[in-house]
């Protein structure tokens, strides 16, 4: 891939700015902790995986300023620095997931004393990384099958490398069966209301040669109906344990249109998107974002002074639209709730 989405230097989280893609391409260095937060609040890094890696490099980050003579005192202000990287978004739970994994990794490491601590986390925190990259290939791997030659894909939001430590993981299957010389297209919807399809998904399928069709929202019935769609694969931020699935706004919808058309709708994630805590989609909580986001596309206001808006960043994709979830462990099918249960134990 010819870019980056995340890295770890010495003294600072360096990521690409996705807000200004496909036009400008920057990287935003982050210092601090408090940095790495408004990054992931601010959605400089989005996607579930990537997520979960910021969060770790965050801790990290902050945990190299910590200044204390004891564990129980270090712990007190690295417990707060993990909680503040954990209230930055409520859906995906991958924050989440890195987060007591960071958390878990000091305690377990408390007796190393505080400064060899301090390199143990951050060397957690750049395996968190390393993991994620490796996770989206075996993902792209079991995936990779599933997509016959000539296929018409239909994706929604962005679950690629710009959402992930790198590959993806929708798109990391779509790469896979590319790379396995398959002949496929991807249909990309834009993805309002902030464009992740539009700006992210075309540029980067087409920085890998990959075909790809940029549609809007509402086109997607249309193209199905039309015979031009042959499946659908998209990422997850939280799946219950039922297999109930949220992910970005209007995906539901595009399920439902699937299932009207008998065509196959596939779900790609890591076992940490895993919820298995939540019985059903129903527990799942939803990110509601400024309603600006909808009444302006960038500087350019579409709508009118004081409308009302309402602007919920997910949805939840009842089990029964899903034939499959896709993960680094392998591919499940309904029933789900023992399929994800099963696969979620495998070492």
């Amino acid at each position: 891939m010819s870019f980056t989405t995340i890295e770890w230097t010495d003294d600072a989280v360096i990521m690409i700015d996705q807000r200004l893609l496909p036009t400008r391409e920057v990287y935003v260095k982050c210092r601090t902790y408090q940095e790495v937060a408004e990054a992931i609040r601010e959605m400089i890094i989005r996607g579930a995986p990537a997520i979960g890696v910021a969060a770790a490099m965050g801790i990290a980050l902050g945990a190299k300023g910590i200044k204390a003579g004891t564990f129980e005192e270090f712990y007190r202000e690295y417990e707060r620095i993990c909680d503040h990287l954990a209230g930055t978004r409520p859906t995906a739970v991958n924050l989440f997931w890195a987060v007591d994994r960071m958390k878990r990794f000091c305690l377990e490491n408390k007796k190393a004393g505080i400064e060899r601590l301090k390199v143990l986390i951050k060397e957690e925190a750049l395996r968190i990384h390393k993991e994620d990259l490796e996770i989206n290939r075996n993902i792209g791997k079991n995936g990779s099958p599933l997509i016959p030659n000539g296929a018409r894909i239909l994706t929604h939001c962005n679950a690629g490398g710009l959402a992930t430590a790198g590959y993806g993981t929708a798109l990391g299957v779509i790469r896979a069966a590319h790379e396995a010389g398959k002949e496929i297209e991807v249909f990309a919807d834009e993805t309002r209301p902030f464009l992740q399809g539009a700006r992210l998904t075309a540029w980067e399928l087409m920085k890998d040669h990959i075909p790809v069709t940029l549609i809007t929202d509402n086109m997607a019935g249309y193209f199905m109906k039309k015979g031009m769609i042959d499946l659908v694969i998209v990422g997850a931020d939280r799946i219950a344990a039922n297999g109930d699935t949220a992910n970005k706004i209007g995906t539901y919808s595009v399920a439902v249109l699937a299932r009207e058309h008998n065509i196959p709708f596939y779900v790609a994630a890591p076992i940490s998107t895993l919820d298995l805590s939540m019985k059903s989609g129903d527990e799942i909580p939803i990110e509601e974002r400024n309603k600006r986001e909808v009444t302006h596309v960038f500087e350019t206001q579409i709508a009118p002074d004081g409308v009302k808006v309402l602007n919920p960043a997910f949805d939840v994709t009842p089990n029964r639209y899903i034939k499959a979830i896709i993960t680094e462990k392998g591919v499940v099918e309904a029933p789900f709730d023992e399929g994800l249960k099963g696969i979620a134990g495998k070492g």
